[in-house]
């Protein structure tokens, strides 16, 4: 079972000014079904929304989640809803 979800994740750390965003949709376009979008918060945080299939959004949180990230990655906050749609592609916003 591997229905599409929608993954909303909050990263913090030093993720901003250090490309963090443009290896987050590198990442996403590698493990592929992927759209959505990765976004500079002004708290400092970087906000990721991941919509596609259940495992491919978890394969990019456990992404986000390890020491392959730029930067340092303090923590990872994450919430599950269904898709909403209306993205096309993966973007830096």
């Amino acid at each position: 079972m591997n229905e599409d979800v929608r993954l909303t994740a909050w990263v913090r750390g030093r993720v901003q000014g250090v490309g963090f965003r443009w290896f987050t949709r590198a990442n996403a376009l590698e493990i592929g079904g992927l759209v959505g979008f990765a976004l500079n918060l002004d708290d400092g945080r970087v906000q990721v929304v991941a919509e596609g299939p259940s495992e491919n959004c978890h394969r990019l949180l456990d992404w986000l989640r390890s020491d392959d990230t730029p930067g340092r990655v303090d923590g990872v906050t994450e919430i599950w809803d269904t898709p909403r749609g209306g993205y096309d592609g993966f973007a830096i916003r």
